[in-house]
């Protein structure tokens, strides 16, 4: 018997069909056509190298978030597309996440110059950036140069501190982490701080986060109290004071080991405490001023606190200028499986395409 999206009028009234059942079959019809049609909507999406999550009902509907991976280490591959459903799925944005790609198709983020996709930054209301020592392309920077002139605002995480290493006499040279033309780069410039040094131990101790005096009522704090915010990665050394006009919102206290429990360390590791996040402004080429929060915390696995997960959620509103639409204790439940792998250079999970990361799951 045909399939009955391939029956015709002509074939139902000769298979003794009556007027609703020829009513019945051409509504199904139309339904299968569009069902087909969603399918091949969602295979062309597949063979996309990103990834893309519409935005639910919430405060942040119609923004339009570009979070952009690209770590050896951190697993910013894992951190990125969990975000992203989250922001989705409890806050309304919708999100592209991008990735380092491999000539295979998959994600490799040991390869430091390709990520596809960085055009979605044109239509982008924020970019959130957790990539480390990436030297693109000059038609893929131009699109990060682009919007950082335009503006608008950035969320950098972690290793976003060291975004990028590009050699001397390229044209976007100036953007590198160890630029002495822009000194510092992009790093020390927008976003605060370039890569200095590990000032906790590196794999052995973690981070616990303490609210920095002044910044109890800062809206990116709000609904997080000491202890709240916890990393298995270390705290990084910063110099201090933070550039320009800086607000360090939370500090980073030394642990004696990886675990949320573990006591802080005695001695001069926290004294002081090294900020860990902050809030900042840049001002671009052409004079447009623009928000920045800045994170030195932000592995995947951080993100398996409530606390860490509630802060990058919370700076996303404030980058936005969305601060009024905080609530008072914001949704950061995880969407989905989560199982982030445990930090390490080459550590990341082999022959994984961006479509194997989308999940539907609320």
């Amino acid at each position: 018997m045909p399939g009955l999206a391939n029956l015709t009028h002509h074939q139902i009234v000769e298979s003794g069909g009556t007027v609703p059942t020829m009513r019945f079959a051409r509504q199904a019809c139309v339904a299968m056509t569009a069902v087909l049609a969603c399918l091949i909507c969602v295979r062309a999406q597949a063979d996309d190298p990103w990834i893309v999550i519409q935005g639910d009902d919430g405060s942040g509907k119609g923004k339009h978030v570009v979070l952009i991976s690209g770590d050896e280490e951190y697993r910013s591959e894992e951190a990125l597309p969990q975000l992203a459903k989250i922001l989705a799925r409890r806050h309304g944005f919708t999100c592209t996440v991008l990735f380092a790609i491999g000539k295979d198709g998959t994600i490799d983020p040991n390869r430091t110059d390709n990520i596809p996709g960085l055009e979605a930054l044109r239509t982008a209301d924020l970019m959130i950036i957790a990539t480390r020592f990436r030297d693109l392309p000059d038609d893929q920077m131009q699109h990060i140069v682009d919007y950082v002139e335009s503006g608008r605002p950035i969320i950098g995480m972690r290793t976003a501190t060291h975004a990028f290493n590009i050699g001397k006499g390229r044209t976007f040279a100036r953007y590198s982490y160890d630029s002495k033309e822009w000194d510092g780069g992009f790093g020390r410039q927008v976003l605060g701080e370039t890569w200095v040094n590990h000032h906790g131990g590196h794999d052995r101790q973690g981070t616990r986060g303490i609210i920095a005096p002044g910044a109890e009522s800062h809206p990116i704090a709000r609904g997080i109290k000491d202890g709240d915010i916890w990393g298995a990665t270390d705290v990084y050394t910063v110099r201090l004071p933070l550039p320009g006009v800086s607000q360090v919102l939370v500090l980073g206290q030394v642990l004696e080991g990886m675990k949320s429990t573990d006591n802080p360390v005695s001695g001069k590791l926290n004294d002081p405490m090294m900020p860990v996040a902050w809030v900042k402004t840049y001002t671009s080429g052409q004079g447009k001023t623009g928000r920045v929060f800045t994170t030195t915390m932000g592995a995947a696995e951080d993100l398996q606190s409530e606390g860490t997960r509630r802060l990058l959620v919370n700076a996303t509103y404030w980058a936005v200028g969305l601060e009024d639409k905080i609530p008072a204790r914001s949704d950061v439940d995880i969407v989905g499986e989560f199982h982030p792998h445990h930090f390490s250079i080459g550590g990341f999970t082999k022959s994984v395409k961006p479509a194997d990361l989308v999940s539907q799951e609320k």
